[in-house]
């Protein structure tokens, strides 16, 4: 994701904070500032440990989610902080619902057994959780005790906030993950995401009706969220209805090792073909993409030879594999193209930007498929 950097890896994922991330370190620096009279520092930093301590426990919920992906070879990408909360890039969605079963509630779980211990810690001290006003009066000021107690209720939030059926919310995939058990993935996520859009319009008017401006942000979130969770979903839908080895581009262009940099440029004006495949004889050596003429064209000014310039490490996808599987190889190693071969044969490119426009060519035409079929059936 943009705009953020690595903080730490664990298990080979990236732990990383987004630049906006500090906007909640700032807004728990105000919040706590006038606790401590007359030492508006002191309280202020005290409040930047809390969300710090908070976004601990936030990453440690998404290491739980992620881990348990990589115990069924899904890989994750990278975790990112956001001021809402965090998000961890898996590079591909479970193929059993209850593989995404177990991986949404790990989440959630994690914070069960932070917000335990917690509780005995607490206990163990002397607070007695039961007493309200005494509670009330010692989470004015900043203590250890104020800090444990608050991030005890922060945990037991996220754990509840979580498990509200709503996508992208945990609660929503382990809605879906149970009805796909018996309704299939693609009927249970349109359910699942109806369900989501619903309860984010009532958050909304919750948030709008008190002046709660986070919560309307959030429900904000989860109601794009749950659309594009459904659009992913009829995407691959979609997609998994042609193999890659009738979608690539059959009359392509081709670059030689000894074509040169003005041959690429020709193509790409007179053809609009983005990608290119250098060969020699009948095999693929490298490809040039757009990018890399417009990177050597804007510091060099030598017409040079195709493979000075060309990548020589691409990635390779085999005929047979679905468009989605494909789509799924590509952002799972972040590569924008691939090489598509039969066996040993290399047959042509395919790309992103490919896999998009064969979605909606297919889109239009089960659209008008079932169009007719609905025509058909009222004659």
């Amino acid at each position: 994701m943009g705009w953020s950097f690595r903080i730490a890896r664990v298990r080979g994922i990236d732990i990383k904070v987004h630049a906006t991330f500090f906007l909640i370190l700032i807004f728990g620096a105000l919040q706590w500032a006038g606790s401590v009279p007359g030492n508006p520092v002191e309280g202020a930093l005290f409040g930047v440990a809390l969300m710090i301590l908070l976004f601990t426990c936030v990453t440690l919920h998404e290491l739980g989610h992620s881990i348990v992906a990589q115990l069924f070879n899904i890989p994750v990408r990278e975790i990112v902080l956001l001021p809402l909360g965090g998000v961890a890039l898996i590079a591909k969605s479970p193929e059993k619902p209850w593989h995404e079963l177990l991986i949404a509630v790990a989440g959630p779980a994690v914070n069960v057994l932070i917000a335990a211990l917690l509780l005995l810690v607490t206990g163990g001290i002397g607070v007695d959780l039961m007493n309200v006003n005494a509670l009330l009066a010692t989470l004015r000021e900043p203590s250890l005790t104020t800090m444990l107690i608050w991030l005890l209720f922060a945990n037991i939030s996220l754990v509840v906030f979580n498990l509200i059926p709503a996508f992208p919310l945990d609660g929503g995939r382990i809605l879906r993950a149970v009805l796909a058990m018996g309704l299939g993935n693609a009927r249970a996520t349109r359910i699942a995401s109806i369900i989501g859009q619903i309860s984010a319009v009532i958050l909304g008017i919750l948030g709008i009706a008190n002046g709660q401006l986070l919560l309307t942000l959030i429900a904000l979130f989860i109601f794009f969220g749950a659309g594009q969770e459904r659009g992913l979903t009829e995407a691959r839908t979609v997609l998994n209805t042609l193999r890659v080895g009738d979608a690539y581009n059959k009359h392509a262009l081709n670059l030689q090792v000894g074509d040169r940099v003005s041959t690429v440029v020709e193509y790409i004006l007179t053809s609009y073909q983005p990608d290119f495949a250098v060969m020699q004889g009948n095999y693929i050596i490298g490809v040039i993409t757009r990018n890399d003429v417009l990177r050597t064209l804007a510091t060099d000014s030598a017409d040079r030879y195709v493979t000075e310039i060309m990548q020589r490490e691409f990635l390779r996808v085999e005929a047979h594999k679905s468009l989605d599987e494909v789509r799924e190889i590509l952002m799972e190693s972040g590569a924008h193209l691939a090489a598509v071969f039969d066996g040993s044969r290399y047959l042509g490119l395919i790309s992103m930007d490919d896999i998009s426009e064969a979605f909606t060519v297919l889109t239009f035409v089960r659209r008008q498929n079932e169009l007719r079929q609905r025509n058909s059936a009222t004659l």
